[in-house]
């Protein structure tokens, strides 16, 4: 495998724990960093399946996997975001920030010092909802570090109900009623219950799993403040970047 001239940091979980939040505040962090948006790689909406009489997003099916590897590919030799990609997600809002100026300020001082003693390849942070299962399969030699955040249902629900839409390539999309109980979070338990003890998406992250297949997650439980997550991140990867890269990736105990 050739060296690699960016490295593609994963963040995946349920939709609204945080990812979309963690990727731009660790874009800032991180010197010359930029974020990809799995969301960029919908398929057009006709070409979406159906669930419960609605147009379900949130599912595999919903994605172009082909497209996100041709950009992933591209990340990896060239170290650029793919000129080809026009990007509909960043045109998302995600409300205020909900780290204090005081925390950033301390972390992003952090990473300055720590990043003039270490050479590490550009990174690309890829935010996505479904990067890990199996049904994903194809993408997982293209990812280089994996990080996964945990929500609880209560939480994920009214995270969403509380955003006013979503920017697409054909315009502008609102959830139907029903449309995040129904499909958002069935599909999330169906897809990550393998992460879980028992199956319990709410519940323990089962720890041998979690290190097969090299996802690194904050000990503790779901919906931890964004502060908590935000310094743990950013000590996670200044730990395991400079063991990554080079003739391919190198894996790092959590």
């Amino acid at each position: 495998m050739s060296e690699r001239k960016a490295i593609v940091v994963a963040i995946s979980g349920c939709s609204s724990s945080g990812k979309t939040t963690l990727s731009r505040l660790l874009r800032d962090m991180f010197p010359d960093a930029f974020v990809l948006h799995a969301d960029d790689f919908y398929r057009p909406e006709a070409e979406l399946p159906l669930s419960h009489g609605m147009v379900d997003w949130d599912c595999a099916e919903a994605l172009s996997i082909p497209d996100m590897i041709k950009s992933l590919t591209h990340i990896h030799e060239q170290g650029t975001f793919p000129p080809f990609l026009d990007s509909k997600e960043d045109q998302n809002e995600i409300g205020p920030c909900p780290v204090s100026p005081s925390q950033i300020t301390s972390l992003y001082s952090l990473v300055h010092t720590w990043s003039s003693m270490h050479r590490t390849p550009r990174i690309c942070i890829f935010d996505g909802f479904l990067l890990y299962p199996d049904v994903m399969a194809a993408l997982q030699p293209h990812l280089d570090i994996k990080i996964f955040l945990r929500t609880t249902k209560a939480k994920a629900l009214a995270r969403r109900a509380a955003r006013s839409g979503y920017v697409t390539l054909e315009g502008f999309w609102e959830d139907p009623p029903g449309y995040v109980e129904k499909i958002v979070w069935p599909n999330y338990v169906r897809d990550h219950r393998f992460l879980f003890k028992d199956g319990d998406v709410e519940g323990e992250i089962d720890k041998e799993v979690a290190m097969e297949r090299g996802i690194e997650y904050m000990q503790g439980g779901a919906d931890e403040d964004m502060e908590m997550v935000l310094k743990w991140a950013v000590e996670a990867l200044m730990g395991k970047l400079p063991n990554v890269g080079g003739e391919g990736v190198v894996g790092v105990a959590t």
